[in-house]
């Protein structure tokens, strides 16, 4: 009897590869939320990366992999003096930027920080923008800028609707990698055939372990994951403009490809799925609809730079703050009420290792706007958690149970809240109100009420790095939405240079 003999046929580009090229390349943005959003979008990112060059962890991995390389129009790192290649470069902005785990937040079937992109954006554009100037041709401008960032969240967060990643173990930076590779391919000036290679190859990277958000394994390397993926999208966006050819079927191909080696296993059971179930679904159809919503529905981080998931608690808790600041050594117990993600992502118990674990803990969330009235950076750190052992004696006293209505309504597509309610009980037998909020303050629905401290956040981020006229400078550019567009890249890159 004969082998099989398998057929080498080489298909045409998978549909969800095309069909990301086709709107990255094609489609018009005609949303004002959008642009004006990306604009907000754009200030929020660059201040959440000044805020963590006050940290020794994060400054560390900054600058050129040699010392004293030269790169000839190389891209700027905010807050820095530092000109690098874009791929460095990229990486250090998405490092800078995710941080603190301040910048924005999309929550669905799979979570992630669209603005992550932004590291591959800047780098690309000003990179070029300073090539084009050199060679007597126009530079990008910063339009360029934010209709790369609408398009990059949008592959993202439409990706991430009904897909959970993380279900089968793999990192939302694998979303950040396709959708920056996209855009940068793109800005590039890649034609269809270019970033359809492009994009196949970030697929063939698979996805990193996700085992750096959770316990026991929690740690810095969250903080610099998003860099590490933007970085690798401007290489693969490089190595597809020098014509490297593409993998047509890397999500199809059966038994090597993406669905068949990474997206057929859920954590949940451990058993295979139907082939038929790995392919990609997307809520508003059988294809996806590819416009402007991510964008226009991102969540903002404003108050607390804490994962999205808890920022409702500490609202609650700040609430709950001056009704129990007195009765500490009173308390019996703590009742946090929540949704299904925030239990399988975030609550822990058990003593935490490092700041990156305390920012992914719930209950440590909690705990410390309950005592202290607010919740900054600084109070992940060691110093502080040491310094305080009652934030650990009020976590022992926590109980987190699900509210289904919160789960349900945190994916519904047209409420999307991240509810939490937090209620303190004393040894007396008394207890404060249940204080329920059930859509953050960077959230859509409360856009008037978030733009504004948006903006203090920015201009006080600002005020860390530079000296009064430029930051002042700085703002009214970019509060003027249209000087801001007409601006080239390269001299909007030039006011962040220290």
């Amino acid at each position: 009897m004969s082998a099989t003999v398998e057929q080498n046929i080489r298909p045409d580009y998978d549909r969800e590869i095309r069909d990301i090229a086709d709107y990255v390349l094609n489609y018009q943005i005609d949303s004002e939320e959008a642009w004006d959003t990306a604009r907000n979008c754009l200030m929020d990112t660059l201040g959440c990366g000044l805020l963590a060059l006050r940290f020794p962890e994060c400054t560390k991995h900054l600058g050129p992999i040699v010392e004293g390389t030269v790169v000839p129009n190389g891209a700027r790192v905010p807050g820095t003096r530092f000109r690098l290649d874009p791929v460095k470069a990229a990486w250090d902005i998405g490092c800078i930027v995710r941080w603190l785990d301040y910048n924005d937040t999309w929550l669905a079937a799979e979570w992630g920080h669209p603005s992550d992109n932004l590291g591959a954006i800047l780098a690309v554009a000003d990179y070029l923008s300073q090539k084009r100037i050199s060679m007597g041709t126009e530079p990008l401008v910063m339009r360029d800028v934010l209709e790369a960032m609408i398009k990059a969240h949008e592959i993202q967060g439409v990706l991430a609707l009904e897909n959970s990643f993380n279900r089968v173990g793999l990192d939302h930076v694998l979303l950040v990698r396709v959708a920056s590779t996209a855009v940068a391919a793109k800005l590039k000036g890649g034609n269809r055939k270019q970033v359809m290679a492009a994009l196949s190859h970030a697929w063939a990277d698979g996805g990193a372990l996700r085992t750096y958000r959770h316990a026991p394994n929690a740690g810095s390397r969250k903080s610099w994951a998003a860099g590490d993926a933007t970085s690798r999208a401007v290489r693969l966006a490089d190595i597809a403009m020098r014509g490297e050819m593409g993998i047509p079927g890397v999500l199809t191909a059966k038994q090597w490809g993406f669905y068949d080696v990474c997206f057929s296993v859920t954590n949940a059971d451990h058993k295979l799925k139907a082939a038929e179930d790995r392919r990609f679904k997307f809520q508003r159809g059988s294809s996806p609809d590819y416009g402007s919503y991510v964008m226009e529905n991102v969540l903002f981080k404003i108050s607390f730079p804490a994962e999205f998931h808890s920022q409702t608690a500490c609202e609650a808790a700040v609430i709950l703050h001056p009704q129990v600041k007195d009765r500490i050594d009173e308390i019996d117990r703590i009742a946090i009420t929540t949704h299904e993600s925030a239990i399988r992502i975030i609550s822990k118990e058990g003593q935490l290792a490092n700041a990156a674990d305390r920012d992914h803990c719930l209950q440590y969330m909690t705990a410390v706007p309950l005592l202290f009235g607010n919740l900054v950076a600084e109070h992940y750190e060691d110093s502080f958690h040491d310094a305080h052992p009652e934030i650990d004696r009020l976590r022992e006293k926590m109980e987190v149970v699900e509210d289904k209505r919160y789960s349900e309504e945190y994916l519904h597509p047209d409420k999307r809240s991240i509810a939490n309610a937090v209620q303190v009980f004393f040894k007396d037998g008394s207890s404060t109100e249940k204080v329920e909020v059930e859509y953050p303050i960077g959230h859509r629905r409360r856009r008037k009420e978030g733009i504004p401290l948006l903006e203090k956040k920015f201009r006080d981020s600002l005020e860390t790095r530079f000296p009064p006229g430029r930051c002042e400078g700085i703002f009214a550019r970019c509060k003027d939405r249209k000087a801001l567009e007409q601006t080239p890249v390269h001299e909007f890159m030039d006011l962040f240079v220290i």
